[in-house]
């Protein structure tokens, strides 16, 4: 889905939040500005900062304030991505060099700090404590999620449940308080503010199925990574884990080596065991049946253009290549 049919009806805010982007980058020291704006060129989907401007925007807001708070939970996303590449050691992301394998893992980190002060700098200054509560706590337990996810590396007994846990804390946890934040920092009730954070972990959870999908069935090209790096890395997610379940004595073997050892099996025989015992197949189903949770999760609010386009992302969520 292009870019214009993806951001619908909030299309237009996009121009003031790329404007600000660029005025937020800004720094003494060349190296924070040349290294954040690097990053944030990158590019990306921008789906995080597009769930705060569809849910404040379905709410009524029609102010620049959802641009600030859409701003900052992107810069706060951009730091998160550029620490994970420093643990994960990674070197491609979007098909460019991360900014470890550019300016090495000091200027990385530090820089990301930067992105996550800014960003809290900029939450201050919209002066909604509820919003800010919000983010706070999520960031905490996305923090949580990535000490967690340290711990289960190579893990052959990661279970469904430890995944799950991970996966909410490391990726749905900042979709879902994007859409709520952006519900309150709106006028939502109560009542709104819970559906749209259903929302945001439901199609947080779908994106990140998909995510784990693709590793074993997306196009390097597509991805602008190379597939199988989660294994590489020693991640043990969902297709692995259903496979294990399934797979004989000999299968289990090879997947347990693949796990412990990373890089010892060809990526291809792995794929095969997980595609033949089903674990590839049932992963994507998984996906779905998330998005048509989030899907769900929008029924008892009001109909709009907004509510219109968080159900096309919801089923973009698993439609996609990337």
């Amino acid at each position: 889905m292009p870019s214009s049919q993806l951001f619908g009806p909030v299309a237009s805010d996009f121009k003031a939040i790329n404007e600000l982007i660029e005025s937020s980058l800004h720094s003494r020291v060349p190296l924070v500005a040349e290294i954040a704006a690097y990053l944030v060129q990158a590019g990306g989907k921008r789906l995080r900062p597009l769930l705060v401007l569809l849910a404040a925007r379905s709410c009524g807001d029609s102010s620049p304030h959802p641009v600030k708070l859409a701003v900052a939970i992107e810069f706060l996303h951009t730091a998160m991505l550029l620490h994970d590449d420093v643990v994960d050691e990674s070197t491609l992301r979007r098909g460019r060099r991360t900014a470890n394998a550019e300016w090495g893992n000091a200027a990385s980190v530090l820089v990301g700090d930067f992105l996550h002060s800014r960003a809290f700098e900029l939450m201050v200054e919209l002066g909604n404590i509820d919003v800010m509560a919000l983010i706070s706590k999520a960031t905490n337990g996305i923090a949580e999620g990535e000490v967690q996810q340290l711990t289960l590396l190579q893990n052959t007994s990661t279970s469904e449940a430890d995944y799950l846990e991970v996966i909410y804390r490391k990726t749905a946890l900042l979709f879902e308080v994007s859409a709520e934040s952006g519900a309150v920092l709106g006028g939502a009730s109560a009542s709104e503010a819970a559906a749209y954070r259903e929302y945001g972990r439901h199609l947080g959870l779908a994106f990140q199925l998909m995510d784990d999908w693709l590793d074993y069935e997306g196009s390097a090209q597509d991805l602008g990574k190379n597939t199988g790096d989660d294994l590489a890395e020693g991640k043990v997610t969902l297709p692995i884990i259903l496979a294990l379940q399934a797979a004989g004595a000999s299968d289990r073997r090879i997947l347990e080596q693949a796990i412990t050892q990373p890089g010892s099996i060809a990526f291809e025989d792995v794929r095969c065991i997980a595609e033949r015992c089903g674990g590839i197949e049932t992963t994507r189903h998984r996906a779905a049946h998330e998005a048509s949770l989030a899907e769900s999760a929008l029924q008892g609010l009001p109909d709009s253009a907004c509510k219109s386009q968080m159900i096309r992302l919801s089923q973009f969520a698993v439609e996609r290549s990337n």
